[in-house]
């Protein structure tokens, strides 16, 4: 959210500016560990996440909104480990040197706008988003469902719900909640250019004008790795990626450079 991933951050501040949500930062925040902690080391795996969570009710935040969809599946996953063993739990506490109740709410982006702000974006809708679109969950904002609660497995339709919103018409198609390669991006570009490239061809296939995501690294992978995928397909794929948050501002009239719409490698040309 300050690197990579920048213009996320800088869309998901200008969309709340604009429907008068004020966002505050969780003082000294850590890295959550994804997307390797939890196949490294568990106790680290735990005890980054924890120690967020940890800082957010020191601060006194009852909920808690968390943009990338690796940071809130490893947020909710310790929450939800923490609560069912209450000896791991008291370990924890102990590594991070703080008191974890674990009684904050955590909300991904798509959670956020549907509980604060699904009508007023409708309303404040004066430059509707006449694309077709394939809305991409990924793997990381629905699975594990015992866990994350989220949506649909197969099927999800929360961010379907607020493009459609926005004037735009949602695509059926096959690769809505596949993985993308991940964290992979750098070790093994061979892998991410497959599993990104199937996706992509599809939403080619079925028409689709730009791909919508709510996560840092799937946004990496599907952008930034475009010339290795399309050498991986044979052919050039030019549909863009944008964030839901950099969509959906566009349709409320905020200014493409406040939506670091300019940051994307694949040209973003349905402004």
């Amino acid at each position: 959210m300050e690197g990579t991933s920048r213009e996320y951050n800088e869309s998901v501040l200008a969309l709340g500016n604009a429907l008068d949500i004020e966002f505050e930062e969780i003082k000294d925040w850590n890295c959550c560990g994804a997307t390797a902690a939890h196949s490294v080391n568990k106790e680290l795996s735990l005890s980054l996440p924890a120690r967020v969570l940890a800082l957010a009710e020191r601060q006194n935040f009852s909920e808690i909104v968390v943009p990338c969809a690796a940071c809130y599946n490893r947020l909710t996953t310790t929450q939800y480990e923490l609560a069912q063993d209450e000896e791991k739990k008291k370990r924890i506490s102990e590594i991070i040197e703080m008191p974890y109740d674990g009684s904050v709410r955590i909300l991904n982006v798509l959670q956020m706008l549907q509980k604060y702000a699904v009508d007023s974006i409708a309303q404040k809708v004066t430059n509707p988003f006449k694309h077709s679109v394939a809305c991409y969950y990924g793997c990381l904002l629905v699975r594990p469902h015992k866990i994350l609660q989220f949506d649909r497995v197969e099927d999800p339709q929360s961010m379907d719900t607020l493009m459609s919103a926005i004037g735009a018409n949602t695509l059926d198609w096959a690769f809505k909640t596949e993985c993308c390669g991940g964290g992979l991006s750098v070790s093994r570009t061979d892998i991410v250019s497959k599993l990104s490239g199937n996706l992509l061809k599809d939403a080619k296939d079925r028409g689709a004008e730009a791909i919508i995501v709510a996560c840092p690294m799937c946004h990496s992978n599907l952008d930034m790795r475009r010339p290795e995928i399309n050498k991986y397909l044979g052919e050039d794929i030019e549909i863009p990626v944008l964030y839901i948050t950099q969509a959906i501002g566009l349709a409320l009239g905020l200014e493409p450079e406040k939506l670091g719409i300019k940051r994307h490698f694949v040209n973003v040309n349905l402004i």
